[in-house]
């Protein structure tokens, strides 16, 4: 049977979102349920693969089931592509599994040419309508289609405007219109080498490449790395008969929230412009005006919409983001979706549904994206310096959160100046997707025109990026670089601060402070720990970071890098002694100078834990990271260890290695130098037995690591090293106190022989850092500066060093889980490297049978939830997957 690539909009439904995309499947629902939808028909995501695997061009296979549904939709619409009598006018629109705000592209009023334009002018006695129609449609169709920049049109309309003497596009008359779209022609054909297409079955395959094209645009890869939406997907493309808000003042458009995006409150929340289409409401345009003022414009649809929110809502079980319009007081409703919505709105909905009976917990856990926890975890303003602070204006509150940077007017620039540590924050008359790097790398946005709903504010609360949008009052010269705002003028590099609660805009540079954590962040963390199945630890070198950690709820510590200790200014003289010494003798008494310091730093920690297990993991990085680089440094090292500079350089130069991260470290060290590791054993343990001492209620297991085993051997060695100075200090203090070693899995050979290492080992902690370094052989210090090319060539569509590669380094950890299992089921397994705090990765660690994942302090929160995600996606069963064969 062949395979079916097209769907009328009454064939589909909300089950079918893999194939119809997420627009496609909610234009079927709401069919099915009785919205009053424009009809029209969804092109599967499964013809826009099948369009890149055939070179980029629609087949014939394909082309033919587009004519056979056009014929269709002409049939339900009782209209026809290019008739005189009764044309068929269509918007092409993308729509992805995952919604992607302004990623891809849009495409309205095809169907449109010089004799259609007069038949619907004099059909529906407003000339004026029908030209803005055709002209819109000719610049949107240049732009997106053929790729002529839109910033031609908008030079024809601005030099119109100052020609008229009028400022909005809507003070243009028919034969202004009509002027501009002759205008529009002459410039398409002046780029192009041709006439504008005028068949719209022409205009509609264009239009359906346009938008399969758009899904590799580098907006939309961007967009999906930061998301985590595989390229694989494809788009679904929507046709749909056009409904027309820009008729006259009896028409509009607009786009509403059910509940508030940016706070979570009950009630209906959005924006409306009468005589508009939507692409003015969200291109932000022109500013809109509350949707509530709809009800005074237009009653009937206005009380028609009210009752549609509740029944999307009531359907979906969700918050929903609609788009209508309203074409001579009638209702079409264009869209529906789960609305993005800020971290700490995302929290209140979640309690809300619980609370209101319209879900149950498993389902508010799920709801929420565990990487917006992310925001409310992050500074806010500093009440005290508020205080003193003045705003200069106010607009907007788009996104919430505090924003402080050095004002920068293009996205290259936001990308360039944060790329060399500056913090900055964007101001643009209105962001447009492509600005979307420029967005990432900024710590606020501010623009001039644009509402709650415009591109600038969906992408920002989605990034959970500081927004401040529709600020009319600032006078905006982009072409120099500054812009003017209550009575002074404001240059590049000069510092604003930003508001995105209040919609506040300050002049000046104010200090953040930690967030506070609202109730609903506890109520959602409850849940999460009640059905997650694997533990959530941290990575913490210090009291300072186990405190916040143990905040955030972390269940222990799961990576101390000891070697972070060592570099305080009262403690690197103690470790560069022990690198310049000539003794077992003189590297013992320095030694003995830095074990006191760990111990304590030990002890602290452990309390900060409260009984909560620590995985020490002892020294890692090569000797050449203690010693200084700077002539005045040597020579002051010099004196210090009593030898001359030429002496210290000597020891430096020796410390040299080609490859570093592949030499004398880790384990090597204490092979080389064993009095390392048995002065490490010493500050841990004794730092356990007085804690346990003073805490007889703890119960005080101390975990040892050793890293960058590749060898049982050299396992065995160090191991042997611990337990005669374990056991040795322990009996002396007349304890039973246990302990465990373990070691580190980083390098590809001992995942390769975890069945031999592990009946040795009582943990395993996969290093995922070094792992996906020596498994893909190249260097996670300078992978960044070719990871963009492979992106751009859709080589990787992520970092493997944030994002987990789970086909290879991935299957790497599952074999090496199943191979350690089947010689030591008792093996405890986690991770600790930067992957223990993607989502993504979290989950797939679930999936695998980890025990747990250790990250920085402020991701536990973002690790729990994925991690309790995961469980009610895929519960395990009582033995997990590792100990089955894969």
């Amino acid at each position: 049977m062949a395979t079916k690539f097209l769907y009328l909009f009454s064939e589909g439904n909300a089950n079918m979102r893999n194939l119809l995309g997420g627009k496609g499947a909610n234009l079927a629902e709401m069919t099915n349920i009785g919205m009053p939808v424009p009809q029209g028909f969804t092109i599967t995501t499964e013809a826009c693969t099948q369009y890149y695997e055939d070179g980029e061009k629609i087949n014939d296979e394909i082309q033919a089931e587009i004519m056979e549904y056009i014929d269709k939709l002409e049939k339900i619409t009782g209209k026809k592509f290019g008739d005189l009598e009764n044309p068929l006018l269509v918007s092409v629109r993308s729509g992805a599994r995952a919604s992607m705000p302004g990623m891809m592209d849009t495409i309205l009023n095809l169907g449109l040419n010089e004799q259609v334009v007069d038949v619907i002018a004099k059909q529906s006695n407003n000339p004026r309508w029908a030209w803005d129609c055709y002209r819109r449609f000719i610049q949107m169709y240049s732009d997106v289609v053929m790729e002529v920049g839109k910033k031609y049109f908008e030079q024809l309309i601005d030099e119109m405007k100052e020609k008229k003497g009028v400022t909005q596009d809507v003070e243009l008359n028919a034969d202004d219109l009509k002027t501009l779209a002759s205008q529009f022609k002459a410039e398409y054909k002046a780029k192009i080498g041709a006439d504008f297409p005028s068949d719209p079955k022409e205009q509609l395959m264009g239009a359906i490449k346009a938008v399969f094209r758009s899904w590799n645009n580098p907006r939309a890869i961007v967009y999906r790395r930061m998301n985590d939406i595989p390229g694989s997907w494809g788009t679904a493309v929507n046709v749909q008969s056009m409904a027309f808000g820009n008729m006259g003042d009896d028409c509009g458009t607009g786009v509403a929230f059910t509940r508030n995006p940016a706070t979570g409150e009950k009630k209906l929340m959005g924006e409306f412009l009468t005589n508009a289409q939507g692409e003015d409401v969200v291109a932000g345009v022109r500013t809109p005006m509350p949707i509530q003022e709809m009800a005074e414009k237009f009653p009937e649809a206005f009380a028609q919409f009210q009752d549609v929110c509740q029944k999307l809502e009531d359907h979906y079980r969700d918050m929903q983001d609609m788009e209508f319009t309203v074409e001579h007081g009638k209702l079409y409703m264009l869209q529906t979706r789960n609305g993005k919505r800020t971290a700490a709105a995302a929290l209140k909905i979640a309690c809300d549904l619980v609370d209101e009976g319209m879900i149950d917990e498993k389902k508010a856990v799920a709801m929420i994206d565990p990487r917006n926890l992310d925001t409310l975890l992050h500074p806010q303003f500093d009440p005290a310096a508020l205080k003193k602070a003045t705003p200069i204006a106010t607009a907007l509150p788009a996104s919430p959160g505090a924003a402080c940077g050095k004002i920068v007017f293009t996205a290259d620039d936001a990308k360039e100046w944060a790329a060399r540590g500056e913090k900055v924050c964007l101001v643009r008359l209105e962001t447009s997707p492509e600005d979307i790097e420029g967005m990432v790398a900024s710590q606020g946005i501010l623009t001039v025109r644009g509402g709650m709903t415009s591109h600038a504010a969906v992408v920002a609360r989605g990034m959970g990026t500081c927004c401040v949008s529709g600020c009319g009052a600032i006078k905006m010269d982009e072409e120099n670089k500054k812009f003017e705002l209550d009575g002074k003028v404001y240059q590049e590099g000069d510092w604003i601060s930003l508001d995105g609660s209040t919609g506040n805009i300050y002049g000046e540079a104010i200090p953040t402070i930690d967030a506070s954590i609202s109730g609903e962040f506890g109520r959602i963390m409850a849940w999460a720990d009640k059905y997650r199945q694997m533990g959530v630890r941290t990575n913490a070198d210090n009291p300072r970071d186990t405190a916040q950690a143990v905040k955030f709820g972390a269940e222990g510590i799961g990576l101390c890098r000891t070697e972070h200790m060592f570099f305080e200014e009262d403690r690197i003289p103690a470790i560069r002694e022990m690198i310049c010494s000539d003794t077992v003798e003189q590297r013992e008494k320095a030694l003995a100078k830095l074990e006191p310091m760990q111990q304590g730093d030990f002890e602290a920690m452990y309390e900060a834990l409260e009984g909560r297990p620590m995985t020490v993991r002892f020294l890692d990085p090569p000797l050449h990271e203690f010693v200084p680089t700077e002539e005045e440094d040597i020579a002051l090292m010099a004196k210090d260890m009593g030898k001359s500079v030429e002496d210290i350089k000597a020891i430096i130069a020796g410390l040299h290695e080609f490859n570093p991260m592949m030499g004398h470290r880790g384990c090597r060290l204490s092979v080389t130098f064993p009095e390392i590791a048995r002065m490490q054993t010493r500050a841990v343990i004794k730092a356990a037995l007085a804690v346990q001492a003073r805490h007889p209620e703890w119960t005080m297991v101390p975990e040892i690591m050793i890293p960058l085993v590749g060898e049982l051997k050299e396992f065995a060695y160090v191991k042997s090293i611990v337990t005669s100075v374990a056991d040795e200090l322990i009996k002396a203090a007349g304890s039973d106190m246990k302990y465990k070693v373990g070691n580190m899995i980083e390098i590809p050979r001992a995942a390769m022989c975890a069945d031999d290492i592990a009946p040795h080992s009582d943990f395993f902690s996969f290093g995922s850092n070094d792992l996906t370094q020596l498994v893909f052989g190249f260097s996670r210090d300078d992978a960044g500066k070719f990871l963009d090319a492979y992106y751009e060539k859709k080589i990787y569509e992520s970092d493997p060093f944030a994002r987990l590669d789970q086909h290879g380094v991935g299957r790497l950890i599952a074999n090496a889980c199943r191979w350690g299992r089947s010689t030591n089921p008792d093996v405890k397994l986690g991770i600790c490297g930067e992957h223990g705090g993607d989502p993504s990765s979290v989950m797939f660690c679930h999936d695998i049978g980890l025990d747990y994942v250790s990250c920085s302090p402020f991701r536990v929160p973002i690790a729990r939830l994925a991690a309790a995600q995961a469980a009610i996606k895929n519960p395990r069963a009582t033995e997990s997957k590792c100990r089955r064969a894969m």
